[in-house]
């Protein structure tokens, strides 16, 4: 039986798949409609829609965050110490897919505002977590 640590963790890097294959669904759209040559995107589609360019942002802060995370999470699961992640281990990836959804949605400051707040419940989650783990290791 899967734990809801192991469940958010899977779910984090399925999220991190969402966003790539829906970033890469357009950009294959656009080259063979021919709006971008193929060799025409830069990596943070800087010379794309400015969706576009949220949209590589919000996949790159979820790469950002997957090893510090994640490897908390694997910790967790690997050391059969879940007990610590599990009771807050879906409100985090929760709250990682509301960053990700306000990054498409908008870039005006309350969107902002509230994207920073859906990065501060997983960055606090982290640290309690990173705690809790440090003390049963310890």
């Amino acid at each position: 039986m899967s734990s809801p640590t192991m469940i958010t963790f899977v779910g984090f890097v399925a999220w991190s798949m969402c966003l790539l294959v829906l970033m890469e669904s357009i950009r294959s759209k656009m080259v063979l409609t021919k709006e971008v040559a193929p060799n025409g995107f830069n990596p943070e589609n800087s010379n794309l829609s400015l969706f576009m360019q949220r949209l590589a942002r919000a996949h790159a802060n979820c790469l950002e965050g997957l090893p510090i995370f994640g490897g908390l999470m694997v910790a967790a699961v690997v050391t059969s110490n879940t007990h610590v992640t599990d009771p807050l281990a879906y409100l985090f990836l929760g709250a990682r897919i509301v960053q990700s959804l306000i990054h498409l949605a908008s870039l005006s400051p309350a969107a902002v505002t509230m994207r920073f707040s859906a990065f501060a419940v997983q960055m606090g989650i982290g640290v309690y977590w990173c705690y809790q783990l440090l003390a049963v290791l310890v």
